[in-house]
Parts: structure tokens; sequence; C-alpha cells
């Protein structure tokens, strides 16, 4: 049962330009994004680019390593996963740039991105999936009853701003809800940057709302957009969907094969399943029930109840 660990083993010594990008390339991409590189990375108003390698040095100068792995969250592996990367042919000199992160507490706000320049000449723009923040899941929640949510804003003006001078083709993906994020960017951006889009991965993240599924420029972008799930899916289930989706197997059971690390690789592409998990289909059959049977008003006071009872904690995490 390898995964995208082993992955590196197996394609590391490999550039792009030797083996072509592939869906598991875009799932490691993804993963990169949740990397903190504030105060490491290039900022959205400079060109210039750092090579992963060099970031993954400054980032281990900042952080100790058996600190990192103290972490609890389901995220807690990208800076060891970057490390990996930094070692291998294929990954070490990716250019990364353009970094944006974003947490606004007041506008209920959780967002970063960054580029990633490719060897084969292309883009990889990723956007990060929910963190560990409150504010991060309460945007999550924020979906079942407001389109769009601020990080979705943020994303089109990030795409807008940082590509429309550019020539090169992009791919733009993301995990969970990066990976919403990725589809929302590419729908509302501007009509020149959708022509240079060649792929766009939504690795595990939640859907829209009918009227979003509907609209002529999400129609239009769908033969463009690839959805990947584990077969336990919850949170790639969510909502409304409309494009076509691919099951991959995890090591993982239940709610832990949201972990992207525990999805499944032979060689350049994941072990599939034919169909989620009974269980899969049960939860996000009773979810969409419960969630249709309230209005929106109505949902929206019960996310209110709940993260007004977390807040008052005083947590932020």
């Amino acid at each position: 049962m390898a995964d995208i660990m082993d992955y590196l083993d197996w394609r590391g010594d490999l550039s792009f330009k030797q083996a072509a990008f592939n869906e598991v390339d875009n799932l490691i991409l993804s993963q990169v994004a949740y990397v903190n590189f504030d105060g490491i990375l290039p900022g959205i108003d400079c060109d210039d680019a750092m090579t992963l390698e060099e970031a993954c040095q400054l980032f281990f100068k900042i952080n100790d390593e058996k600190e990192v792995l103290k972490d609890k969250s389901f995220t807690r592996l990208a800076p060891i996963l970057m490390k990996k990367m930094a070692q291998s042919e294929r990954f070490k000199r990716l250019g990364l740039c353009k970094y944006k992160s974003q947490i606004d507490y007041e506008t209920q706000k959780q967002f970063a991105a960054m580029h990633m320049i490719l060897d084969d000449g292309t883009i990889y723009i990723a956007f990060r999936g929910t963190d560990d923040t409150i504010i991060g899941w309460k945007e999550d929640f924020n979906m079942s009853f407001m389109t769009p949510v601020p990080a979705q804003i943020e994303a089109v003006n990030y795409i807008n701003q940082t590509t429309a001078h550019l020539k090169q083709e992009i791919r733009i993906g993301g995990h969970s809800k990066g990976g919403n994020l990725a589809i929302y960017a590419a729908v509302k951006c501007k009509e020149e940057i959708k022509a240079r889009i060649l792929k766009v991965y939504n690795n595990d993240g939640p859907g829209f709302n009918k009227q979003m599924i509907m609209s002529p420029d999400y129609q239009e972008m769908l033969t463009k957009i690839e959805k990947i799930v584990p077969q336990y899916s919850v949170v790639g289930m969510l909502l409304e969907h409309e494009e076509d989706y691919v099951v991959v197997k995890s090591k993982q059971i239940g709610l832990l094969q949201h972990d992207a690390m525990s999805w499944e690789v032979l060689g350049g592409q994941f072990v599939y399943s034919d169909e989620l998990t009974r269980g899969s289909q049960i939860l996000d059959d009773t979810l969409k029930a419960w969630i249709n049977g309230l209005s929106e008003k109505e949902r929206a006071q019960f996310v209110d109840s709940i993260f007004d009872i977390l807040e008052a904690t005083g947590a932020r995490t």
C-alpha cells in the first residue's frame, strides 16, 4: 500500500520533461500549500521565485522538525513531504512565488495560495484547504448557505491579479476547501486566463449550490475539472456536484481518509476503487437531506450557534 511518499522514491529522479505531470503530482503540490511559508516566500507583488529546496532549508531553520511532528492536525506531515521533495530531482528546483496567506476574523476568511513553476514551463496554482483555525472551519460551514464566501472572492481576485500578465499555461488545484476554491477561481476568473487553464483539480473538496453548478461559466469549465475522492469521502461529497469524479483507495478508515497522505498510489497514478463505500453514500444522503430541509436563514443560525459556543472559550484553533 504505497502513498505519495513512496511516489517520490519511484518518480523523484525524473523531471517533468522526462515524465509528464500527472494526478499524483497534483496531489503532492496541493499538500505543499499547507506549509506555513510566512516570512519565507516572495509575496504577490514580487515576480522572483524561490526554489522549493531553498524554501525548505529556510523553513527548517525557523521550525524544529520535532516540534513540527508534534502537531496533531491532518496536515502536519506537509513540511515532511516538502523535505523529501527538496531531495528529489523532480521537485527541488520547483519555483515558488506569489505567496499570500490571510486569516481575517472580522470577515470570517481563511485563505492562502501560491504559484509553483514547473520545469516544463507550466504553472500550478495551489489553494490551501482548511487549516486548524476555528474561523477556517466556520467558513467551510458558511458554504452551506452563502455563495460566495470571502475565501472564494479572494481566490478569484488572486488568480486575476497574479496571472493576467503571464503567458504560461496553468493548472489550478487544492485539497479540501482548496479544491473548492480552485474551481471557483477557474470559473469566475477573466476570460483570457480561462483560455490558458489546462486542468482544475479538486482533491476531496466540497461542491457548490445548484445555482453555481448550473451557471454557464461553470458548465463551460466542466470539461477541465478533475475531482478525486477517497472511498469514504465526506468533505468531497458535501453540497452539489456536476463534475465526474474518480474514487481512490486509502490506507485509512472512515473520515480519516480525507488525509491525502493516506491515498494509495501505484506508479504515476492512484489505486482506484469502483465506487464510494456504502457508509459514505448513506452519510452523504443523510447530510444532503438535513441541509435541504433547512432554509438558508436556519442554516446560518445553526452555524453561528455552534461557533459562538466555540469562540466563547477564547480558542482560535
